[in-house]
């Protein structure tokens, strides 16, 4: 908590969510001289079902905040299906395949040096006027390992939500947006499941494993620990992880059937999100909560990171913010739409072909997605 009166507020900045994106946003707002103050519901040590590699862009970002977490290096990338494969090296270096307990750990304790206080509690009101917003914080149950305490009303000038894809921000902000419509339907959404071996790695690249149905992201993440995350369609995932494994990646599900699997099976989705806009009076959205095509290609740590830095550098003028985001994405927005619609299409098994026969093109793809 600042050190300012509550007549005043109770920070300049509240940050709702404490994953890497919420913790850079509040790491870019202290360096701008503002006081921060964390919410988030969660406890610990926080982990997410992610690809886990930080490209050579998204590792420089989160030096640039002084963080350092270790992990495994990444040369590059591997498209891969059964008798093809197409392999592109960073030409800027590698980047480095990093547990996500691991990166929010080194990030929360950057924060907590450069003085960004994190208070542990559930958002469930929001409210904003001319100069400032107020924020209802219902503190852990006792159920939770808390208090029980009453809830209470932080006022700050300005409210970041960086609370992901189910974001409470963005609901509260009025800032949902219908789901999209294709040919009268709602568009199919995706999800995906992760897990983590216990196995040397027998690559520094990232390995997409490309399916009929689905993709398999391997990335080495230590010495003797890769993870693997596993991307389809609700029907695609809801058979299992394992049974998943089994049959869309026989090759891959052999090397790992001696594995043994370390820690739990975590899933994400749906993917898909989508905000109105990313402002709302003095609320503004940033990563995944201000909108989410997909994980597809891999982006998501590098553009939020980048979206954290713009929303505090933009923090008074939402047409300048809702610029530089679009700006700061559209990379991510048209490469990813774009593999998604070809994934999506009769053609998907031409994509790991096409890479291998141009690797010209899939080179210079790649390098747009690691800078």
């Amino acid at each position: 908590m600042s050190s300012r009166s509550h007549g005043a507020g109770d920070a300049d900045v509240v940050v709702v969510g404490a994953g890497p994106v919420g913790l850079a946003a509040a790491m870019h707002a202290r360096a701008a001289g503002l006081e921060v103050l964390v919410v988030d519901r969660r406890t610990g040590t926080l982990d997410k079902a992610c690809g886990e590699g930080l490209f050579p862009g998204a590792l420089r970002a989160v030096q640039a905040l002084g963080a350092d977490p270790p992990g495994h290096p990444l040369t590059g990338i591997s498209y891969r299906a059964p008798g093809r494969h197409a392999d592109h090296q960073f030409a800027a270096g590698p980047g480095r395949g990093v547990r996500r307990t691991a990166l929010h750990e080194a990030l929360r304790k950057r924060a907590a040096d450069v003085g960004a206080p994190l208070l542990h509690g559930r958002v469930t009101g929001l409210r904003q006027d001319a100069t400032g917003v107020e924020v209802e914080v219902v503190p852990p149950s006792r159920a939770d390992g808390g208090e029980g305490r009453a809830a209470v009303t932080l006022r700050a000038g300005w409210v970041l939500g960086c609370d992901g894809l189910h974001s409470t921000v963005r609901r509260l902000a009025g800032l949902d947006a219908a789901p999209d419509q294709r040919g009268g339907r709602p568009e199919r959404n995706r999800y995906g499941l992760r897990r983590h071996f216990h196995v040397a790695p027998w690559t520094d690249l990232v390995e997409v494993h490309w399916s009929q149905h689905a993709e398999a992201y391997v990335t080495p993440v230590a010495a003797d620990l890769v993870g693997v995350a596993l991307l389809g369609s609700r029907a695609v995932a809801g058979v299992g992880f394992d049974a998943l494994l089994r049959s869309q990646f026989p090759e891959l599900g052999a090397r790992l059937a001696a594995a043994t699997a370390a820690g739990s099976l975590l899933g994400a989705g749906p993917l898909r999100r989508r905000s109105r806009r990313r402002s709302a009076g003095r609320v503004r959205l940033v990563g995944d909560a201000s909108g989410y095509v997909d994980a597809l290609t891999g982006e998501g740590v590098r553009v939020g990171l980048a979206q954290a830095e713009a929303a505090v550098r933009h923090l008074g003028d939402a047409a300048a913010y809702e610029h530089a985001w679009r700006t700061v994405t559209r990379d991510y927005r048209t490469l990813t739409t774009g593999l998604l619609a070809w994934a999506s299409s009769p053609a998907r098994g031409a994509i790991v072909p096409a890479a291998s026969r141009a690797p010209w093109l899939y080179g210079a793809v790649v390098e747009r997605l690691a800078r």
